[in-house]
């Protein structure tokens, strides 16, 4: 009986085997790189956030269509030409906070003597226990939900914010977004003088009218460092169509946004679909920085000022967090340079101050008004 061999593969065909056996190799590398992400989060001691319930969402959508439709239906304010306490135009100063308002002692310095130029609008976090603030001024604490950072959740928090401070009181011109970290580099009066002018000029009344010119207060920037990281964070194409990455933007979570682009933030929805999405990469995933940024850049570039008013010292970050000053860095000298800018406006406010700062701020505002009587922060610093 003869045996049957086995043929002998040919030269070609390990030829083929090796290069099926190379591609799938690759493909199975760039897989495990595209995908890896979902199964080992970068980001350490943090859980991924769940996405935002949709009764939750549904809430907040209600509450930014009223805002919408009152502001409609109220249009541009009637104001009296004997310049009653109602004519004024008010900036509306939004706290998002997850602790104490430590420094609102000089918050209360800061606003004195100028009730009728300002609103304050408070969103603390619902599941952190806060002591009542130490002032004597009114704060509205608005209805609050649980925010996570680098989640969509703060930016609903921060639409939370204007909407409400646009249904209270429809002189609210203008919006700035502060944490509790936050102090103010100026007077009130440099400030307000700065957005809306001189409050006490016969024609204040008119920055209602003039509200199409005013401009926006906010950082948007492109081609920085790991960009294309936090474009992609919630997948290679996850954006797409309505966000491509030559039009994807960063910028300061802290803003000062004139109440039409209030408005615009409140009325859109397209965007919003794509950055309420969560994070498969969580070191790149920032959506406070980068919702707001993006949609004004898309929709009203010329009307943005693209640097923020907020100071902040990025010079030793720690796991995405800016440098925060303590209680002996605090003097005259720092709160000039904190206030030097490169732009046409200094910085009105700084971040970020440890609580054990506010004795020494204090003291500089004490000191100013004693030697020249006149209201904080005018001298030695404006």
């Amino acid at each position: 009986m003869s045996s049957l061999a086995s043929p002998s593969p040919s030269p070609s065909s390990s030829a083929s085997s090796s290069i099926i056996y190379s591609l799938t190799f690759l493909l199975s590398l760039f897989l495990l790189g595209l995908f890896a992400p979902q199964f080992f989060p970068l980001r350490k001691n943090q859980e991924r956030q769940p996405p935002i319930p949709v009764n939750k969402e549904l809430d907040d959508l209600h509450l930014f269509e009223l805002a919408s439709n009152i502001e409609l239906s109220h249009g541009v304010p009637k104001i009296s030409h004997l310049r009653t306490a109602n004519s004024h135009p008010k900036i509306a100063f939004l706290f998002l906070t997850n602790s104490d308002l430590v420094f609102a002692p000089l918050w209360q310095r800061f606003f004195q003597g100028n009730e009728h130029l300002f609103n304050v609008y408070i969103h603390a976090d619902p599941f952190t226990k806060l002591s009542p603030p130490d002032w004597s001024i009114k704060a509205n604490f608005i209805p609050a939900k649980k925010t996570h950072r680098g989640s969509p959740t703060l930016v609903n928090a921060a639409r939370r914010l204007l909407a409400n401070a646009i249904i209270d009181d429809s002189s609210n011109l203008y919006f700035a977004l502060l944490s509790q970290h936050c102090i103010p580099l100026h007077s009130f009066k440099f400030i307000y003088g700065s957005l809306l002018g001189n409050p006490d000029s016969p024609s204040s009344y008119k920055a209602f009218g003039n509200q199409h010119r005013h401009k926006s207060y906010i950082e948007i920037l492109s081609g920085e460092p790991h960009l294309f990281n936090r474009y992609v964070a919630r997948g290679p194409r996850v954006m797409l169509p309505e966000i491509s990455f030559d039009r994807f933007r960063i910028g300061s979570q802290f803003f000062v946004l004139a109440k039409r682009h209030s408005l615009l933030v409140l009325k859109e929805r397209m965007l919003w679909r794509k950055f309420k999405l969560p994070c498969i990469d969580l070191y790149s995933c920032y959506p406070e920085e980068h919702y707001f940024p993006t949609l004004l850049s898309m929709e009203d570039p010329k009307g943005c000022s693209h640097y923020t008013l907020t100071r902040v010292n990025w010079s030793d970050s720690i796991d995405g967090h800016p440098h925060t000053y303590r209680s002996p860095e605090v003097s005259p000298k720092l709160l000039r340079q904190l206030r030097t800018s490169n732009s046409s406006h200094s910085y009105f406010f700084a971040r970020k101050f440890s609580p054990d700062c506010l004795k020494p701020l204090l003291k500089i505002a004490e000191e100013a008004i004693f030697r020249d009587r006149r209201e904080f922060w005018v001298t030695p610093f404006s």
